[in-house]
């Protein structure tokens, strides 16, 4: 197995996304010196935003700022095989385990405490495990666009066709994924900073093998790790924020999952926001205002 790192030059022309990286060398033994990138600005209480697939930590370009602006520190990684993260080029080297390993001990090698967590899609698949593995490193979280599966209940056509795509489709063009699969409204510059970490095909062993990852049958590898997260879920009684979006087929059925099971969800200004299921392309913004407004009511 080969560990590729995308060169700094394939990000030279991110106009929109001035944040220098940080990085964190992980404790695993199967890949040592293995180099998780992430970003690190502002100060004050901790927001933890984690993307999905097949996107990276630009993808939080748009809620950033504003919650800079409103005095907080925002960290955002890149998960490994994304963004300026190392990628393992073996498809197999990569379980949704690792996943969330690689998270929670770069978590703790910073220390993270009092954190507010904001995850879609993969993000949240994986950060809801490390929540639910330490707890008290948390006070609040945000969902949009996310879910917990545990393969207990199919998928549905959309997810499914998705994972088809996923490992047939020759190109596998991350910045055409990342625009709703030409839906949205992205320019060609930003699709272009979705494609930036991926440079050959060899770079993309991680993004093909996410859709894989999801737990769809009830044996699944990750199932009962995730019936598991599910026990701690149904007792938490921190504030959820729910901020789905009104156009993604693939998740807008785990909304009233959280709502009728979480606790914490329940009494909270929930919002629905506006776009697809790479949302924080097209509310962004709203998402992160949602945010500050919430923990301000919530102080």
């Amino acid at each position: 197995m080969k560990i590729l790192r995308t060169p700094d030059t394939c990000f030279d022309q991110l106009d929109d996304f001035p944040y220098q990286p940080h990085y964190c060398y992980l404790s695993d033994r199967d890949a040592p010196g293995l180099r998780l990138a992430y970003i690190d600005e502002g100060e004050g209480p901790v927001v933890l935003c984690l993307h999905g697939e097949p996107s990276w930590s630009y993808l939080y370009r748009k809620m950033i700022p504003v919650l800079i602006a409103a005095g907080f520190r925002v960290l955002a990684p890149d998960l490994i095989g994304f963004g300026r993260s190392d990628k393992p080029d073996d498809r197999d080297f990569y379980t949704y385990q690792r996943h969330v390993d690689w998270i929670k001990d770069w978590v703790c090698q910073l220390d993270l405490q009092g954190i507010t967590f904001a995850g879609q899609d993969w993000g949240g698949l994986i950060g809801l495990r490390v929540l639910t593995d330490m707890p008290d490193r948390f006070v609040r979280m945000s969902l949009g666009n996310t879910g917990l599966p545990t393969g207990d209940q199919p998928m549905g056509d959309a997810f499914e066709a998705w994972r088809q795509f996923s490992q047939e489709d020759p190109g596998f063009d991350t910045g055409f994924i990342c625009n709703e699969f030409g839906q949205g409204a992205l320019s060609e510059a930003e699709q272009d900073a979705f494609r930036a970490p991926f440079p050959t095909e060899d770079y993309k062993a991680g993004a093909r093998a996410f859709p894989m990852l999801v737990p769809n049958r009830p044996d699944d590898p990750a199932s009962d790790a995730n019936r598991a997260a599910w026990q701690v879920l149904l007792a938490w009684d921190k504030p959820v924020l729910l901020c789905f979006s009104d156009g993604d087929p693939v998740t807008a059925a785990m909304r009233p999952v959280f709502e009728d099971k979480v606790p914490g969800c329940s009494g909270q200004p929930h919002v629905t926001l506006s776009g697809g299921h790479f949302v924080q392309n097209q509310d962004g913004e709203r998402w992160a205002r949602s945010i500050v407004d919430w923990i301000a009511g919530d102080a």
